[in-house]
């Protein structure tokens, strides 16, 4: 996947029960959608489960900043997209954005930074060079 690229990595939908008192989706799910896009995000860079699994890999949030643009209320129809922004030997920095799938309206965006760990060292690793060259677009 190359640099600044957007792909789709959730859709889903706003339940009642998702509503905080001011009857529009409370910020605890806008970050849990946000956290299950990046998992198909990692995904699409090469970090499967199976290949964290299997590395004894793992990926740790050390920053996220969030824009809340526009209230969802119950039945909204979510969709979001996900770009890397920036890759270096152990991080890197990605942007997701979460669109009203029915009127196509940007409503939030979460830009997160995320190290790549060994997790029997807890400390960062180099990312393998698969996921590298998958990320210049050699694959």
């Amino acid at each position: 996947m190359a640099a600044a690229t957007q792909i789709e990595t959730y859709r889903g939908v706003v339940y009642p029960w998702q509503l905080d008192h001011m009857d529009h989706m409370n910020v605890q799910f806008y970050t849990a959608r946000f956290d299950e896009a990046t998992w198909h995000f990692f995904a699409a860079l090469g970090m499967t489960p199976g290949y964290l699994k299997q590395n004894r890999r793992g990926m740790a949030a050390v920053e996220q900043r969030t824009l809340y643009m526009k209230e969802l209320h119950a039945g909204a129809l979510i969709r979001i997209t996900s770009e890397l922004l920036e890759m270096k030997p152990k991080s890197l920095r990605f942007l997701h954005r979460m669109y009203d799938a029915e009127s196509g309206e940007e409503v939030a965006s979460s830009e997160l930074v995320g190290v790549h760990i060994d997790t029997d060292t807890r400390k960062a690793a180099p990312f393998a060079q698969d996921i590298v060259r998958r990320r210049a677009g050699g694959d």
